[in-house]
């Protein structure tokens, strides 16, 4: 059944399940943050079942990075624990396919690349810290833009497994100080989306060379008396898959998620 289109400002009242039926008739391929109605969102990771035990150690080792919400069973594509019935084959946006770490494909859907031997794993997002940030009266500029978030790769390297490894890749909100204080303490209690910050101020420390080029997302201004303030990022397995180079690994696109049942106060 096809659905008419809606305006970004129409998405932003639906409630998750409607949403995800939206996006499951391709009627949207854009990012989802502050859509979901502060619903949990989830990066998205799909590997063979012959990766997916060591994708689990690799999240387990980088655990800041890639917070596992839930699993699926190889084969199923429905997450049992993010809501009802979530699938994983057509409820994201717009997806990436790599294959030994080149990105081939940009599909709306995978339903046309599911295998019994699929594995998918729901990793945490900041964008489900950003409601608690919003409610603390902390300005997310990228939101009142109605951008997706900027992301860079970093020179900071993950803890690898015996294939898996490569450079942690960050979101940046520019804050000011008093604001980063707040955010850090707000962040911090939420371990299972990315808790809190990695990175404070000068960028070039941590790889970063020009804010107005991010790797992965949309440019965001940073004023004079703002500091930028970096999290973790899920898209780090994007990263290792294009350094470790699987096979196949389908992932959401930057910016791109899966919008769950789940409330974001749950986390």
């Amino acid at each position: 059944m096809n659905l008419p289109a809606l305006s970004f400002d129409q998405l932003r009242h639906l409630a998750p399940r409607a949403l995800r039926r939206h996006i499951a008739t391709d009627q949207y391929q854009g990012h989802t943050s502050g859509l979901g109605q502060g619903r949990v969102q989830a990066n998205i990771v799909i590997l063979p079942g012959d990766w997916a035990d060591e994708f689990l150690r690799f999240c387990t080792l980088n655990r800041q990075a890639c917070p596992i919400l839930d699993i699926t069973r190889p084969g199923d594509p429905l997450f049992r624990h993010l809501g009802e019935h979530v699938d994983i084959r057509h409820d994201v946006p717009r997806y990436r396919v790599y294959r030994q770490g080149e990105l081939t494909e940009q599909p709306q859907n995978i339903k046309h690349l599911w295998r019994d031997d699929l594995v998918a794993f729901a990793i945490g997002c900041s964008f489900s810290f950003e409601q608690p940030l919003l409610e603390a009266g902390i300005d997310l500029r990228h939101v009142k833009l109605g951008r997706n978030v900027a992301m860079y790769q970093t020179d900071i390297d993950t803890r690898p497994t015996e294939r898996l490894q490569g450079k942690l890749v960050v979101s940046m909100r520019p804050l000011k100080a008093a604001d980063a204080i707040r955010a850090i303490q707000i962040t911090g209690r939420m371990p299972n989306v990315h808790g809190a910050p990695v990175h404070i101020g000068d960028p070039r420390l941590i790889g970063i060379h020009d804010l107005g080029a991010p790797d992965y997302g949309d440019a965001v201004p940073l004023a004079d008396d703002e500091l930028p303030v970096f999290w973790a990022c899920g898209v780090t397995p994007q990263a290792v898959v294009q350094a470790s180079r699987p096979p196949l690994c389908i992932t959401h696109a930057p910016g791109c998620m899966l919008v769950s049942d789940l409330h974001n106060h749950s986390l």
